[in-house]
């Protein structure tokens, strides 16, 4: 029953922003509202929500996801014991992001920040078995050390007097730098992509909720509100080249890898590299245009995956799998579909994003070397659908024991409104938010180019099959994310025993200081005053009569 309250609410409030984003933008429209928290020596700390249509847009449809996982979730989550904390801490996740969206205010972006990385811990560590944990810390230490870069900013924006984007420029090199710390931890991208692939020990649901268009895509649209002021900046650069080689080490570790769910998880990461980088050359719209695209195909993908993985008896490798549209028709036409919008398939809804998006890089001075590796990337992206094609379509079902599986029409509902939108969502959003952006011309050969390398990607899948390539000797390599992992092992290794010497030197001192200063202090005052608990009483009132005044 409260599945169906929060689903028939979330669609309630989709329609409203929908049609509030729409009306924004035809009018050119903007509300800001602004509370104030507390006034410190002239510095206003206050709490902003930005109403603007590229948030109300982004809400509606994070909303609209949310509301067709909820009605996926009241089949896939019915045998669980704590689906009320489920439900619970889901919708705790949907409030802090739709909390980040509307903060033009680096505290109040802080509220949603920080309840993104702790709630999403805790749905990564929801099954509570070792696996799962293990994932749950590498996704919050590497999501802290964005959020401490976060925190350090608003410290240092202290300075400046305020802490608005707006009073920002490109003189406060240090502060830009956080917040581009802050992006890349939480969009995943390189030097910190371990995590990601990682978190996908979370229930299939979270997976598509928080691993596909909320938690990974907090990080594009912190950049993408911030995107002026890195323009002419040295981190600019820095982020096309992270991007571009997190879209092609993702797409290469996805054609090695055999568990279903991590490969669409690295293929999360190839796109939030695109996204990343069209946003590095100055093109923030097409980059939210593609992040609003992705999050629909994406959504609809964990889905058809999560049922995928419940038919082949709750097992995750592709090598198991074979003939599943004999068995559950429906969901594979789902997923046949949001696979080929994930390839750019002519008129599909990725086509129209990710078409636009190369287009402008031809069009853009750019290194020969970066563009040849964008290409590839491109090539894997196809390569890696193809082969998913193949293992599910064409090859036999090889799991030990059958597991029957009849496909449920509530399932298949909330899978079919998802499904249409990742048919016409590109060419809608096309017409009714983008349409007066971008128009280009360009020479046929440049046009074909792309087309070309869609044509090589198809050719690296059928040799990856036959394994012409003998690349299998090398896979060790390209599937551990270039040993990633290793690196943050030895680097954590260090830095955790440094922090545990402290933190027993900390212990020492404190015990220390409340040993021979404040206890010695007590007992001396004791001797002046015979009632203690009254001088404990007026000191404590006196302690508060001075905060109070200091902070009003």
């Amino acid at each position: 029953m409260n599945f169906m309250i929060y689903f028939f609410f979330m669609i309630l409030l989709c329609l409203m922003f929908f049609l509030l984003s729409m009306f924004l933008n035809f009018f050119n429209l903007s509300y800001m509202l602004e509370w104030m928290l507390m006034n410190l020596n002239s510095v206003n700390m206050e709490f902003f929500i930005l109403l603007d249509w590229i948030s109300c847009l982004f809400i509606s449809v994070i909303l609209l996801i949310s509301s067709m996982i909820m009605m996926y979730c009241m089949i896939y989550m019915k045998g669980e014991i704590y689906f009320e904390r489920f439900l619970l801490l889901v919708n705790l996740f949907i409030l802090s992001m739709i909390m980040m969206i509307i903060s033009p205010n680096l505290i109040s972006i802080l509220f949603g920040w920080d309840g993104l990385g702790l709630i999403s811990y805790c749905l990564v560590i929801y099954y509570q078995n070792y696996l799962s944990y293990n994932s749950g810390m590498v996704t919050v230490l590497c999501n802290r050390i964005g959020d401490i870069g976060l925190l350090i900013s608003i410290g240092l924006m202290f300075l400046i007097g305020s802490w608005n984007i707006y009073f920002l420029n490109n003189s406060y090199l240090l502060v830009l730098m956080l917040i581009l710390l802050a992006s890349l931890t939480k969009s995943a991208q390189i030097p910190f992509s371990v995590w990601l692939p990682m978190a996908m020990a979370a229930p299939t649901p979270v997976s598509a909720l928080v691993h596909s268009s909320t938690l990974v895509t907090a990080g594009i649209y912190l950049m993408i509100r911030f995107n002026k002021f890195f323009l002419s900046s040295l981190f600019i650069k820095i982020l096309l080249y992270c991007s571009i080689f997190t879209m092609f080490m993702s797409g290469l570790m996805a054609n090695f890898e055999n568990d279903l769910k991590k490969i669409i998880a690295l293929s999360t990461l190839s796109q939030l590299g695109l996204m990343m980088m069209i946003l590095s050359l100055g093109f923030e719209l097409l980059s939210f245009f593609h992040l609003l695209i992705h999050a629909i195909f994406k959504s609809l993908l964990f889905m058809c995956a999560g049922i995928m993985i419940h038919l082949m008896n709750n097992n995750q490798d592709i090598r198991f799998s074979g003939k599943m549209n004999d068995y559950i028709p429906f969901t594979m036409m789902s997923f046949y579909i949001c696979n080929l919008s994930l390839m750019g398939f002519p008129f599909f809804s990725g086509f129209y994003s990710k078409d636009l998006i190369m287009e402008m890089i031809y069009l853009m001075k750019m290194n020969l070397f970066l563009l040849i590796m964008i290409l590839m990337s491109l090539s894997f992206t196809v390569s890696y659908s193809l082969r998913l094609f193949y293992l599910i379509m064409f090859s036999q079902l090889k799991s030990g024991s059958f597991y029957y599986y009849k496909e449920n029409m509530l399932m298949n509902l909330s899978m079919l409104i998802l499904m249409f939108l990742s048919l016409l969502s590109g060419s809608m959003m096309m017409w009714v938010f983008f349409y007066d952006n971008y128009f280009l011309f360009m020479l046929i050969f440049v046009k074909m180019s792309t087309f070309i390398m869609l044509i090589l990607g198809g050719m690296i899948m059928i040799l990856n099959i036959k394994n012409h390539l003998n690349l299998y000797f090398y896979s060790y390599f390209f599937s551990s994310m270039w040993f990633l992992n290793y690196i943050y092992f030895f680097n954590y290794k260090y830095y955790l025993d440094f922090g545990l010497k402290f933190y027993k030197f900390d212990n020492c001192w404190v015990e220390f200081m409340s040993k021979n200063f404040l206890l010695n202090f007590m007992k001396n005052i004791k001797i002046y005053f015979n009632n203690y608990k009254i001088f404990m009483f007026i000191f404590i009132n006196v302690i508060y009569m001075f905060l109070f005044y200091f902070l009003i």
